[in-house]
């Protein structure tokens, strides 16, 4: 497995902490004073950047399903039967894209005990 990029210390205070005030001023700039504007632009905000991450919920879905099909309905690292619901979807390099090869679908407990490996816990 590939270890996802972290911030440093130094891009957290210089980059990231900046950043994240600018776009507090442009939610408050853009919400003018309507604090229900606010935090409609903050849930959006959340929602499209999830969505730049992660893709679409119908693609993450139709993806699901054809990895449950090639892994004949297995969980990738255990080998049991995935659940007909809750099985998740993880992606090898957790810095690219959601696609057929960089992903492999696990039951819960496989995925949870996986990533606190990886040290996502």
């Amino acid at each position: 497995m590939i270890r996802t990029r972290q911030l440093t210390s130094d891009e957290l205070e210089t980059i990231a902490r900046p950043l994240h005030l600018e776009v507090q001023a442009l939610i408050f700039k853009y919400g003018d004073d309507d604090s229900a504007l606010q935090w409609a632009l903050r849930h959006k905000l959340i929602k499209q950047l999830t969505t730049d991450e992660k893709g679409r919920q119908i693609d993450i879905r139709k993806l699901k399903e054809y990895k449950r099909g090639e892994q004949a309905n297995l969980c990738a690292i255990c080998k049991g039967v995935l659940p007909e619901k809750g099985a998740e979807l993880d992606r090898l390099d957790g810095m690219k894209p959601y696609t057929k090869e960089n992903t492999r679908l696990l039951c819960q407990p496989c995925h949870i005990e996986d990533q606190a490996s990886r040290g996502f816990s």
